[in-house]
């Protein structure tokens, strides 16, 4: 049975952060990929070999149990049947039995797991068993997606290229900026027959209206006139669904915030409910005053003063 070093067929360093190793297993499995490679022996071999890496140093478990290994690997390799054996030393610790099982006993002599893996984790690696054989799940595909908050409230759909097919998308109303989506089926194709992988869509919005984004809820920064501040009356509000008209109160302060029930955001995955709209009122003052408003403001202020 033949060592396997994971760390060199993922190209990184035994100190490498998962981070480090995650984006060298990504970079690596795009290069080498059946669908970029068709028909290509060869790099379908190393395909292969870097999911078994990537399922072994992305788990913590594993990857301590394979650290722990190397350095006593041609001691295990060579002990014989009244020594301190391979298989003896992976099914130690924890309480948990790692089985051991062949190459073609799991895989019929089809692609998989190699004997070494096999051997030390016992084909932990997932997947579903049909007729005998482990069928694996194909790779996950991830793609990033930007769309504008007016997007977002309303919806909106788009087409991918993945995996060399156009997929088409449909974002429900009030996703959220970083939301992950889970589009089941649509990522790479198994190598064994199992389900397809899945495709992961990571949301980018882009605030390109007026309001502010607050959790599910909108704030808006009002201006009203002066003299509807304090007189009182009807103002029409832009909202992102559809202008409204509100009354506003009179002799309501420079400030005041008023709540618009249900003209927030849409509540992702709920039908018909939605956030509020938080309306600051901000005083907007005459300017360019001719002599007759500047006399009636005049008598106001002298008014106030003797009040």
């Amino acid at each position: 049975m033949e060592y396997r070093d994971y760390y060199k067929i993922l190209e990184v360093d035994k100190k490498a952060t998962q981070d480090d190793i995650k984006k060298s297993y990504r970079k690596l499995a795009r290069k080498y990929h059946p669908d970029k490679n068709p028909d290509n022996k060869q790099a379908e071999e190393k395909f292969k070999e870097l999911q078994e890496a990537y399922e072994v140093l992305k788990d913590a478990e594993k990857r301590e149990k394979y650290d722990r290994l190397g350095a006593n690997w041609k001691q295990h390799q060579h002990a014989g049947a009244g020594g301190f054996g391979f298989s003896q030393w992976a099914n130690a610790g924890g309480g948990r039995q790692y089985r051991s099982a062949s190459f073609d006993d799991m895989f019929g002599g089809g692609g998989g797991y190699s004997d070494f893996f096999e051997s030390f984790f016992g084909g932990r690696g997932g997947g579903k068993r049909a007729g005998g054989f482990r069928q694996m799940k194909g790779q996950d595909y991830e793609a990033n997606i930007r769309l504008s908050l007016t997007d977002a409230y309303h919806g909106t759909s788009t087409v991918l290229n993945v995996g060399n097919k156009k997929i088409k998308v449909n974002l429900k109303p009030g996703v959220k900026n970083g939301q992950i989506l889970r589009v089941k089926g649509k990522g790479g194709a198994s190598q064994s027959g199992g389900n397809n992988g899945d495709l992961l869509l990571k949301l980018s919005v882009i605030n390109n209206t007026n309001f502010q984004l607050d959790g599910n809820d909108l704030r808006l920064d009002q201006e009203i006139d002066l003299y509807t501040i304090i007189l009182g009356g009807k103002l029409t509000v832009n909202t992102m669904k559809k202008p409204i008209n509100i009354n506003i109160p009179p002799e309501s302060s420079n400030g005041k915030v008023l709540r618009l029930k249900g003209q927030g955001m849409p509540i992702f995955g709920k039908s018909d409910e939605y956030g509020d709209l938080y309306l600051k009122m901000t005083v907007s003052l005459p300017a360019n005053l001719n002599p007759e408003e500047t006399e009636l403001f005049t008598k106001l202020s002298e008014m106030r003063k003797n009040k």
